[in-house]
């Protein structure tokens, strides 16, 4: 599915996406309400004003004010456990727990998050797959449903080159029904206090190798490099079809959606623009150039330039062309790639992942193109916070980058250790380290 990569590791234990807004507990509804009245005037203060003008700035390289964004990821466990929610249906559990988010970080971490008055209700657009589903082999027996997952792998089933025939293209499934149902009752639940807005697919990433190694297996496709190339070239160009008719469906059905907003874009930054959309924009009709889109290959961190770039990145290329932002990366170290990442077209923000060579990347970057660094989350999550070492780690990139469009984005912070204080320190040190830089 052209949908961002979520990893399965990522804590989420109240999915909004296909929530049912009808609130029946009057309760239930009073403490909903109170708390998108929070949001309401958080985002009223104009400070997101200005957030939002820096973002455009950043995001059209006409900036070197580096930004910061924090993404506690796993460690919403800890930072807001659901002991804290007061709602007692599971539904109502959902949108307060989202909306105590906001709250919380507008509240403790000190990012340039943007908070907007916007609720977001996603249409039910779903796919009917690629013919075949990976199989996920657990590996401890005694875990438990809703706890963070520990070791897993994935049962092969692509095998011969003949097993290629299992996939099938993906056909896009929109239930324009539930999507106005939804729509409707958020609006009546509390459209009053925020904008809430019914939208398509608007976070888009390209995921090849995240698939693929799963339905074949991820040691067995380094192999094929070497044993069964044409099966790999052929399996990335199925894929390379496959998603070419995604595309071209979520236009015919009208599915597609602005993302120049707070919309998460890539492996970390968000969308603000005036780039986009282009000219002779429709907002009845968004296109593919309207939007950002992004493709990453973890999988292929080992691999050599030459080999991702053969067998996979010119395929991504050719999905990204359609569109007026790209973005290129996560993960995987890019430092010797960049000259294959500058052949995407309209590439603009790109992954600088804590492996990378930061001098080198910055180098090669310069201004040219947003910076998008990594730092390592395991600073933040390991057994000791060491604050000296952090600030000197920060303050070391930032000097590499002095040239750069830099923005800094912690993420895979799956765990604070139990010290939420951690999170809202790391994020003034990397504040104070901007500000002396």
């Amino acid at each position: 599915m052209v949908t961002s990569y979520i990893r399965e590791s990522s804590f989420n234990p109240y999915d909004i996406s296909r929530i049912d807004y009808r609130i029946r507990s009057e309760k239930d509804r009073r403490k909903i309400r109170d708390l998108a009245k929070i949001v309401k005037e958080i985002s009223q203060y104009p400070m997101m004003q200005d957030r939002t003008k820096q973002w455009k700035a950043h995001n059209s390289l006409k900036s070197r004010q580096p930004l910061v964004l924090v993404f506690p990821e796993g460690s919403w466990r800890e930072l807001l456990p659901a002991s804290n929610l007061t709602c007692e249906a599971d539904n109502a559990r959902c949108i307060e727990w989202e909306l105590r988010k906001r709250i919380y970080k507008y509240e403790n971490i000190y990012d340039d998050t943007v908070f907007e008055d916007k609720w977001i209700v996603t249409k039910s657009i779903a796919d009917t797959g690629w013919g075949l589903a990976p199989k996920r082999i657990v590996l401890d027996e005694n875990e438990k449903p809703g706890r963070m997952q520990t070791a897993y792998r994935y049962e092969p089933l692509i095998h011969v080159p003949a097993d290629l025939k299992k996939l099938k293209y993906p056909e896009v499934v929109y239930d324009e029904k539930d999507s106005i149902q939804r729509y409707e009752a958020a609006q009546e639940l509390f459209g009053d206090i925020l904008n809430v807005e019914v939208r398509g697919t608007g976070q888009l990433s390209f995921c090849y190798t995240p698939l693929y190694s799963k339905l074949r297996g991820l040691s067995q496709v380094m192999l094929d490099m070497f044993e069964e190339p044409n099966m790999l070239h052929d399996a990335m160009a199925f894929m390379e079809q496959g998603y070419e008719k995604l595309i071209e469906q979520y236009v015919q059905m009208n599915l597609l959606s602005l993302n120049n907003d707070s919309t998460y874009h890539s492996s970390g930054g968000i969308g603000f623009t005036d780039e986009l959309p282009k000219d002779g924009f429709d907002p009845e009709n968004v296109r593919p150039q309207d939007i950002w889109a992004s493709a990453q290959s973890q999988e292929m961190s080992g691999v050599s330039p030459e080999m991702h770039y053969e067998f996979i990145m010119k395929h991504e290329i050719k999905s990204l062309r359609h569109f007026g932002l790209n973005g290129y990366g996560c993960c995987e170290n890019l430092t010797q790639k960049m000259k294959y990442v500058f052949e995407i077209p309209t590439i603009r923000r790109i992954s600088i992942s804590p492996w990378a060579d930061v001098e080198e990347c910055a180098d090669n970057l310069k201004d040219k193109y947003i910076y998008s660094w990594k730092p390592n989350p395991a600073y933040l999550a390991g057994n000791d916070f060491d604050e000296v070492f952090i600030r000197n780690y920060i303050q070391h990139t930032l000097e590499a980058t002095k040239d750069c469009v830099l923005e800094i984005i912690l993420k895979d912070t799956h765990t604070c250790r139990n010290e939420p204080e951690r999170i809202t320190k790391w994020t003034q040190i990397v504040r104070d380290a901007i500000e002396k830089s």
